[in-house]
């Protein structure tokens, strides 16, 4: 039975759902009806889910709730619904990476979802994503286009838009994204979310070795940045087939969300990472008031210049190597998508040899840009860089009906213009709403930080949600609250 619509559970961050749950207020079964409920209702016409697992969903949460009943601990996502993007393995379902490459359901749930599923996350269905998450832009030929909450006519952006698409409609309040060059902040941004691309090697990649080599990381998208906090202490860590790992911070990230930072050294930026792309003014502006924001709450706020390095030489290998390196694992290469097999053909030149030399390139690349942290001389180092999260405003759909890769990547520029360093670098990076631009449609900026700083950037996400709380999108078409 559904739960009663005034209790409005779909309408719940994670976090006060499971304290609903703990107090007796709610049960998973009931979350996990309004979460399907709404799928129902709100995913026709966005296109969010590929795969919905309701039936699977409502025996976990009966067992979950049969748990509870005989005094068993339950776990801090206890009852929680959370939707997994399409390249991580849940049982029983296809991991099709956004295409149809692979026919076999996997066997067992990758790592990260099995800590889900043990801090007692009920999954209930699987999110689209281009194929292999090559484009910050949610269509495929299997998959169709995936539309933006806030306007049907544009990008979610991508690669994790499903994903995005499926928080920022409420059918989730959480869903597992992946991040090789922007694809978690990107749609983030899109979509008005909370999107943290953690360290490299914050969160285990199990059962791959790693995600694009050193590019690629997992994590959530969600609502709030309490959210979001709560599901990385659950997902964060390593097992000892990961190629990257990182060390366990001083600190939970739920303990770093609960309280503002000390103040902080805030150096601003909205200069071009890439020679000739630059920010929409809506962008510009959003930068510009965040730094007032932050200025205003106590943080030593100045415009720097960051002297960004150039990440090419980092990035462009390690995109076409994962790209070969997936497209070989699938069951059947000849139902890739053509554009995917002309990347494949675009990047035999990309070999072992050629690899390892990108990651000798990204760690200089990584040297030099933490610079922006301890100093430039004449510049005194900052403890976060707050930059624009994308370049142009989210784009009409259909983006890439037409042109093959060459045409695809021109047009992904820009998007990724100021997210794919740190991928190269391996630094933490957030997108936080900033607020909706005339076209209501949403803002965002990217703060980055330190490596291995995660905690900083969600106390200062955190003080700057407390102090300008985001429009979020309620009822079936797009309203906001």
């Amino acid at each position: 039975m559904a739960a009663p619509e005034s209790m409005n559970l779909a309408d719940l961050s994670a976090a006060d759902l499971v304290r609903r749950i703990a107090a007796g207020q709610a049960t998973a079964a009931e979350a996990v009806e309004a979460s399907l409920e709404r799928i129902a209702r709100r995913d026709p016409g966005v296109n969010a889910f590929s795969v919905v697992l309701a039936d699977d969903a409502r025996v976990e949460a009966a067992r979950l709730d049969a748990r509870r009943a005989t005094g068993e601990t339950t776990g801090p996502l206890h009852g929680v619904p959370v939707a997994i993007k399409e390249e991580i393995d849940v049982a029983g379902c296809v991991t099709t990476f956004g295409g149809r490459g692979n026919s076999t359901p996997a066997a067992e749930d990758g790592e990260v979802v099995r800590r889900l599923r043990q801090a007692g996350a009920v999954i209930v269905g699987k999110t689209r994503m281009p194929e292999f998450g090559q484009w910050p832009f949610t269509e495929s030929v299997d998959g169709g286009i995936t539309r933006n909450p806030w306007d049907r006519t544009r990008t979610p952006g991508g690669s994790s838009g499903g994903s995005a698409a499926a928080v920022a409609l409420g059918m989730v309040p959480v869903a597992i994204g992946g991040d090789g060059g922007g694809s978690i902040r990107i749609p983030a941004a899109c979509c008005g979310l909370f999107g943290l691309k953690p360290t490299r090697g914050r969160v285990t990649s199990h059962p791959m070795p790693h995600l694009w080599f050193a590019l690629g990381t997992t994590g959530p998208l969600t609502r709030t940045v309490l959210d979001s906090a709560l599901v990385y202490d659950v997902i964060r860590g390593n097992v000892s087939t990961d190629r990257f790992t990182a060390p366990e911070p001083s600190t939970s990230f739920i303990a770093a969300a609960g309280f503002d930072p000390a103040p902080l050294r805030i150096g601003w930026s909205t200069r071009p990472v890439t020679r000739g792309i630059r920010p929409a003014r809506e962008h510009v502006q959003a930068v510009q008031e965040t730094a007032d924001l932050l200025a205003g709450l106590g943080h030593d706020v100045r415009e720097i210049d960051p002297h960004y390095p150039d990440p090419t030489a980092a990035f462009v290998p390690q995109f076409f190597g994962g790209v070969r390196e997936e497209s070989d694992l699938v069951e059947h290469f000849g139902r890739l998508e053509r554009r995917t097999r002309q990347v494949y053909r675009l990047g035999s030149w990309v070999t072992d040899r050629v690899l390892e030399a990108a990651l000798a390139a990204g760690e200089r690349v990584a040297e030099r840009a933490n610079q922006v942290f301890t100093g430039f001389p004449g510049q005194e180092g900052v403890d976060v860089l707050l930059t624009p999260t994308i370049g142009p405003r989210p784009r009409p759909v259909g983006v890439l009906e037409r042109g093959g890769p060459v045409s695809a990547a021109a047009k992904s520029a820009p998007m990724i213009a100021w997210t794919a360093l740190w991928n190269v670098t391996g630094n933490p990076a957030a997108s936080v709403p900033a607020g909706l631009a005339v076209d209501g449609m949403p803002l965002a900026v990217q703060l980055v930080g330190r490596i291995g700083d995660e905690t900083t950037l969600l106390r200062l996400s955190a003080q700057i949600e407390r102090a300008r709380p985001w429009p979020l999108l309620t009822g079936d078409h797009g309203t906001t609250s």
